[in-house]
Order: structure tokens, then C-alpha cells, then sequence
């Protein structure tokens, strides 16, 4: 089998910035602007695409020709007289030209966010420190290039955010705050709080703070005493505001845009997220797989929505006593980080096909089946994208079960949620809920597109020959999902589609960012769809 280098160019085992940033751009490019406009095409092993409303055309090195996306690689070039060599910035200057005109609305801040972007990236170069010993916790803090469909997937704001960076290897103490008792809003189970936290006078009841969100909001009230650091240290996970402690995660708000949002415990979230742990338990114990709770949060009364929203903390279940190790799925599907969670670490040198087809048919059968059966048989609609999927492997690197969490991103289709959402305060009722159509779409993106293709594309870029059987044996767990679905409901026709090839819903995430819409807005550009069985 042939063996091909990361798609993202790496320097000495680390990320290429520049080479990284610009492959993104053109991947963002290929997918939202040119191949919808039929401005791509395929010669003397290069994908050519062309801007048209700037009239530029630029090509890279076509890795292979994949059944979904280009797998591409640098340098990318500009036609002038001949073929010109172009950096990031002379293409984040053409994309922005190209999406100011196609949309007529101008976006000052995008360059910034691309250069921020980029700035990380290098950033993690000279001060990444050496991963952590937990293989867990070093896949959460290996992504150091992020998302290949994402114009800026590295954008922080502000100075400080070095500090608290998982890709740096961050861990620190949590500040903690006193609140009194007649201060403080709490829903569900939030008891761990108080196991973690340092013991308080009578009367008062501890409260955790992301020590960065603390020196944003510098609260002031009576109510609020702040105690200093204490405990044991949080290491930030892949989101960066969801920090790991031990037996649980604590999601925090951050008031900084971290890639496209704002990262904030909306109040109607707090509530929505305790109020999913109760309707979903039911569920997922009926399903193969693992979900990540989020019993109970903890925040403050005082100081309006500001602070009510901006110290609020969610209470997620930890990954102790969860069946072999746990891995985070981006990880697995990074070719450019360095955790030992990487795909290619997990399978060795040089595996046979039978050994790549054989994991590969359990990493499926064990994220698909649950994702599916979900939705069409209790109409929830998880989100089950890379960095909110952990994969637990046996000794031999093996998938033995699917854990999924963040329920931000999980919502209640109205139809079989009727009375349990009707008993919600509206707010809550609404953010927990997404029509039929707009659930579908973020399924079959997050699953297919976001998710599986990824990982397909980390072992097609080792053995290229394996991606159509890589692509049958999804196909055979959709099928069999499909046999298990009355053929006569709706989502039986959704399954039928699926596999009769209908494209793909791809989450638009560079013209959401130019757009500056939020994430529930974002729109779907058609992608192909390799569950074809002609092409599977």
C-alpha cells in the first residue's frame, strides 16, 4: 500500500502554520464557493478552482481523489502569466474579495480572525510543551491545527488566552467564590461543587470561576466573596472553556470568541442542559453507547443576566469507569497532532487491510447505530461531531464503545417531545428544539461529513486504495439501521435517501463566519455522498 505525508504540511513534527491556514482557506473555498458554482476541476494531478466573481484561479496538489472532499496539498498557486506560488494571506485577500461579492455584505473583522488563527498555530510551535502522560487528556490537548473546513479554527480573542490553552499544555488551579446562600440559583445535582471546593463559613455556598472569565467580568457585589485558587489543577479540554477535573468535567462560560461564538452559559442553557439529562437518561439506556450527563449547575442570582450567564458552571459526568480508554475523536482523526490517540499510532506501521477494515468496522458499528437510532426512534438529535465524541479502545487500540456528550448541541425533535417540552419555561423549550428537516441536517453532517470522513480520510491517506471498502462498510451499518426501521415511517425515506446517494448537507462555516451568524443559523452546502452504492 502507498503511504502518503499529512495533509497539513508539518515542520520538524509540528504544524506549519502557514501551510495549515491556507489549506483551510482552500478547502472552505472548494466546498461553499467554487464547487457549487461548478468552478472546480481535476488535471495533471491538481485540483484547479476558480474564484469566479474575482476572476482568479488557483490550484494545489491533489492528493488523492476522494469520494467526499479533495484531500489537497501545498503549494498553492495563482495562474498569472504562468503558475505563481501564493501564500495565506495573499488567499485570505482573494476569499474575502470573492465572499464580499457573492454576498454584497463587506466583513472587517474576518483577516483578523484568519491572522489570529494562524498566530495560534505558530504559537503552539515554540511554546508547545511535551503532551500529557493520560492518553485521554493528551488527545483533548493534541489539535493543533483544528478544524480542515474552517476558515480560522484556531481565532481567540484577547492576550491572555495562552494561559489557558490546551494546545500549550495548560493546566491551572480554579479560582473559587463564596456565594451566599440567598445569592445562589441552582438546578439539579451541583453536590460535586461542593466535594471540590474549599469549605466555606455558614451561610455561604462555593461557587467555581475560569480564572480568565473571573478577570473578565470582575464581579462586585456583597454576595461574593472571591476565595482564590484552590483545588486540584483543571486541564482545559479541545473547547477551551470545558476544563477536566477529577471524575468531571465543569463547562464554563467564557466571554471571548473562541472560532465563530462568543462561549457563554446562556441562562435558558443552564436550565436546558439539566432538563436533557432527565429526558435522556431513559433513552440512552436502551442505546449501545454512553452519554455524558450534565446533572446540575450552580450560579448567581445577583449582578443581572451578566453575571447570571457569566459564572454560571454545568456539572458533567467524568470518563472513570467508562469500558477501556477513552480518545477523542478529532484526535483519532488528526493527521497532524501528536497524541498517541492519532489513528495512525493506534494501528501501527503499516497495518494489513484486513486489520485497518476490521477496526474501522468497529469504530462504525459502535459511533453509526446509537447516532441513528436516536433520532429515528426517540427524536433526538444529537451533535456527534469530532470534538464531542470519545471513543474508548482496548488494549489493542481497538473501539469497544461510543460516549457522547455536550447536550449544548443536542435538541428534542416537537413531535415526540410534545408534553416534555410543554412542562419547560418557553425560552428553554425553544433552544432545546429543532424541526425534523434542520435536526436531519445536523445529524448527517456532524455524523458523516464532520465526523466519519475524517477519520475515513486518515486511513485512506495511509492505505488510498481502502477508501470505497472504508466507505461499504458505513454503508452496510446504515443499511442495517435502515432494516431495523418500519419502512413505512419518515425515517425510513430519510434512510433510503442516504443511501441512494443523495448529497450530503455540509455545515457552511466559512460563509456562517463572514456572515457573523451564530452556529444555529449556519447553512448546509451539498457535498457528495460516498454511501452511494455506486461509489461505495
Amino acid at each position: 500500500m502507498t503511504s502518503l505525508a499529512p495533509a497539513a504540511p508539518s515542520v520538524g513534527g509540528r504544524v506549519d502554520p502557514d501551510a495549515a491556514t491556507a489549506l483551510a482557506l482552500l478547502n472552505c473555498a472548494v466546498r461553499e464557493l467554487c464547487a457549487p458554482e461548478h468552478q472546480v476541476r481535476v488535471g495533471d494531478g491538481h485540483l484547479m478552482v476558480r474564484l469566479p466573481r474575482v476572476g482568479v484561479t488557483l490550484r494545489a496538489v491533489l492528493r488523492r481523489p476522494p469520494l467526499m472532499s479533495p484531500r489537497l496539498a501545498g503549494p498553492i498557486e495563482e495562474r498569472r502569466d504562468g503558475w505563481v506560488a501564493v501564500d495565506w494571506r495573499r488567499i485570505t485577500d482573494l476569499i474575502a474579495g470573492e465572499l464580499e461579492l457573492t454576498t454584497g455584505t463587506p466583513n472587517p473583522e474576518f483577516t483578523a480572525q484568519v491572522t489570529a488563527s494562524r498566530d495560534a498555530m505558530e504559537l503552539f510551535g515554540r511554546r508547545r510543551t511535551p503532551r500529557d502522560a493520560d492518553p485521554f487528556l493528551s488527545s483533548e490537548q493534541s489539535l493543533l491545527a483544528g478544524h480542515r473546513f474552517h476558515p480560522s479554527p484556531k481565532a481567540r480573542q484577547g492576550a491572555d488566552w495562552p494561559a489557558y490553552a490546551p494546545e500549550l499544555g495548560a493546566r491551572f488551579p480554579l479560582r473559587w467564590l463564596a456565594v451566599r446562600t440567598d445569592a445562589v440559583v441552582e438546578e439539579g445535582d451541583a453536590s460535586l461543587l461542593d466535594r471540590l471546593g474549599p469549605p466555606v463559613r455558614a451561610g455561604y455556598r462555593v461557587l467555581p470561576a475560569h480564572p480568565w472569565q473571573l478577570a473578565l467580568l470582575r464581579p462586585e457585589s456583597d454576595a461574593i466573596v472571591d476565595l482564590g485558587p484552590y483545588g486540584p489543577e483543571a486541564v482545559p479540554t479541545s473547547s477551551v472553556r470545558t476544563v477536566y477535573v477529577p471524575d468531571a468535567f465543569l463547562k464554563f462560560s467564557l466571554d471571548v470568541r473562541i472560532t465563530n461564538c462568543v462561549r457563554k452559559n446562556a441562562w435558558y442553557e443552564l436550565s436546558g442542559a439539566v432538563a436533557l439529562t432527565r429526558a435522556l437518561r431513559p433513552v440512552f439506556d436502551g442505546l449501545a453507547c454512553e452519554l455524558l450527563t450534565e446533572p446540575g449547575y450552580r450560579t448567581v442570582s445577583v449582578g443581572g443576566t451578566r453575571l447570571r450567564e457569566g459564572l454560571g458552571v454545568i456539572v458533567r459526568d467524568g470518563v472513570r469507569g467508562l469500558p477501556g480508554t477513552p480518545l477523542l475523536a478529532a484526535a483519532i482523526a488528526d493527521p497532524d497532532g501528536d497524541s498517541p490517540a492519532a489513528v495512525s499510532r493506534l494501528l501501527g506501521d503499516d497495518p494489513a487491510p484486513d486489520r485497518v477494515l476490521a477496526w474501522w468496522d468497529a469504530y462504525v458499528g459502535h459511533v453509526v447505530p446509537p447516532v441513528l437510532h436516536a433520532y429515528l426512534r426517540h427524536g433526538v438529535v444529537l451533535e456527534p461531531h469530532l470534538q464531542n465524541v470519545l471513543v474508548a479502545v482496548d488494549g489493542d487500540g481497538t473501539p469497544v464503545r461510543a460516549v457522547f456528550r455536550d447536550l449544548e448541541g443536542t435538541k428534542l425533535l416537537p413531535g415526540p417531545w410534545k408534553s416534555f417540552l410543554a412542562e419547560l419555561p418557553e425560552p428553554v423549550a425553544r433552544a432545546l428544539t429543532y424541526e425534523p428537516e434542520h435536526g436531519w441536517n445536523r445529524v448527517v453532517y456532524c455524523l458523516f461529513v464532520n465526523h466519519l470522513a475524517e477519520v475515513a480520510a486518515a486511513l485512506a491517506d495511509r492505505q488510498p486504495s481502502l477508501e470505497p471498502a472504508l466507505w461499504r462498510v458505513v454503508r452496510r451499518h446504515v443499511t442495517r439501521c435502515a432494516d431495523d426501521t418500519p419502512a413505512d415511517t419518515d425515517g425510513a425515506a430519510r434512510l433510503r435517501a442516504l443511501l441512494a446517494g443523495v448529497p450530503l448537507p455540509a455545515k457552511a462555516n466559512l460563509r456562517t463566519r463572514w456572515a457573523r451568524d451564530a452556529d444555529r443559523q449556519a447553512t448546509y452546502v451539498p457535498v457528495p455522498n460516498p454511501l452511494a452504492e455506486s461509489l461505495a
